[in-house]
């Protein structure tokens, strides 16, 4: 793990004001592109450009891609066109630099591609632009290794060797019929010890059995979800045809899943755009406001509810609406925590919701009992009485049931119409139970303690 203090920093600073490169890249020699990203995402933006330009092409590629967005942006408006072409993209993989090229404008974007020399990188990079994000064609890479079924062994290596160049890893060697269509795969094991001569053809010896693809139009997340339900380094993407038109790999796989794990946990702290902590604080409070409006909305409603009843007859009641609130919101947040943790598993759907719901029924009954048991006796050991006790109790097991059978409701009924389920691990299960938990308290002081 690296340590960036704020010493050198200011080496750092010092060095490029001097114009001291040799001992600029001294200090980085170490360092891998993710360090480097980390180090320019700290410095300030004149010693950010100066230092990323002294980097050989290749490396700049890959820290290019490691930084965040915000700063690969302010990188990117300071490069021209013939130098993202030369010094990026002649250095990535197609889908990188796809992402590349959907973060610039679009009239840039085409002199970006123009300029590039690889014709085919080119006519890769323009296909991939055109998948609607959040595809599996907007995820996959072009490059891959593949043979076709009729070659013999002796061919196969020999076009292995070629294609492998412009790869980093060949997790799979695919293998096609003569118009494209998937047909097998072979593993280079295989490959070396299966074939009895380098005459054998390759359909002699590739695996047909069990080959799992995807759609190339099919959502990024179940492709993720297909990786991580069998394992996968590579997930082959095919057409409506079945031709093989590229591969997704589990880098890509790992960063869609970080990327959505941290979505969801931002909409589940009531924050409704992507945004990180070195955002402007415009950027911050949009992103943050809308929630706290609803939460506000929720905070008038409750007062709404303790108005609407004559508190004043019965003024200890009010000593326990924090209680009341405060269950009824983290009994709900964990019911909805728990499905919404389902859903993204692909280990619950909405065809079982009324099992689900009669599982957290059960779950919400055996709590509200112990609960309610506990304040009970707490209460009238700390001399509450027994009107208010009975009441704060027999409210408390309603508003967990109720609390638990509303988080476990709303995440399925979102997931039914589309809606990402995370929102309703938020404030707004919070809120709702908040007003409806005061509501239950009341009703049923109402009926116990005579307070109207």
């Amino acid at each position: 793990m690296l340590h960036l203090d704020k010493q050198f920093f200011q080496i750092l600073h010092e060095q490029i004001e001097a114009g001291l490169d040799r001992d600029l890249l001294a200090q980085l020699v170490d360092f891998r592109a993710a360090d480097i990203a980390e180090v320019i995402e700290n410095l300030r933006v004149e010693d950010a450009h100066y230092l990323y330009r002294l980097l050989e092409n290749e490396l700049k590629a890959d820290v290019l891609i490691a930084l965040d967005e915000e700063n690969r942006h302010e990188l990117l408006s300071g490069m021209t066109a013939g130098e993202i072409a030369e010094e990026v993209l002649e250095n990535l993989d197609s889908d990188d630099a796809a992402d590349i090229m959907s973060e610039l404008p679009e009239s840039k974007a085409e002199e970006v591609i123009q300029m590039l020399e690889d014709n085919k990188q080119a006519s890769d990079i323009r296909d991939l632009l055109n998948y609607e994000e959040g595809t599996a064609g907007a995820m996959m890479a072009k490059e891959l290794v593949k043979v076709q079924a009729e070659w013999t062994v002796n061919r196969a290596i020999r076009e292995i060797r070629r294609q492998a160049e412009e790869l980093e890893q060949v997790y799979t060697i695919y293998v096609v019929d003569p118009e494209g269509r998937l047909t097998g795969r072979l593993s280079l094991k295989h490959l070396l010890l299966n074939a009895e001569s380098t005459r054998t053809k390759i359909n002699e010896i590739q695996e047909t059995a069990d080959i799992i693809t995807i759609q190339v139009h099919e959502s990024s997340e179940k492709a993720t979800k297909l990786m991580e339900r069998y394992d996968l380094v590579a997930l082959p993407v095919v057409n409506h045809e079945h031709e093989l038109i590229g591969r997704i790999t589990i880098d890509d796989a790992v960063d869609a899943m970080i990327e959505d794990a941290e979505r969801d946990y931002q909409l589940a702290s009531g924050i409704s755009e992507d945004v990180e902590s070195r955002d402007s604080v415009w950027t911050l409070t949009r992103a943050r406001l809308p929630w706290l409006l609803i939460g506000l909305v929720g905070g008038i409603g409750g007062a709404y509810v303790i108005g609407a009843f004559d508190i004043q007859k019965n003024a200890e009641m009010a000593l326990f609406i924090p209680l009341i609130a405060a269950m009824g919101g983290n009994v709900g947040v964990q019911s909805a925590a728990i499905v919404v943790q389902g859903l993204a598993s692909s280990n619950m759907g909405t065809q079982n919701m009324l099992s689900r719901l009669s599982k957290e029924l059960g779950v919400g009954i055996i709590n509200g009992l112990i609960c309610g048991l506990l304040i009970l006796a707490s209460s009238l050991l700390l001399g509450f009485g027994t009107s208010l006790s009975i009441t704060v109790s027999l409210s408390l097991i309603c508003v967990i049931i109720f609390a638990a059978l509303f988080g476990t409701f709303v995440p399925l009924m979102l997931n039914r119409y589309k809606i990402d389920p995370a929102l309703a691990t938020g404030p707004f299960i919070t809120t709702v139970n908040d007003i409806i938990g005061l509501m239950i308290y009341f009703a049923v002081g109402t009926l116990i303690v005579g307070m109207i």
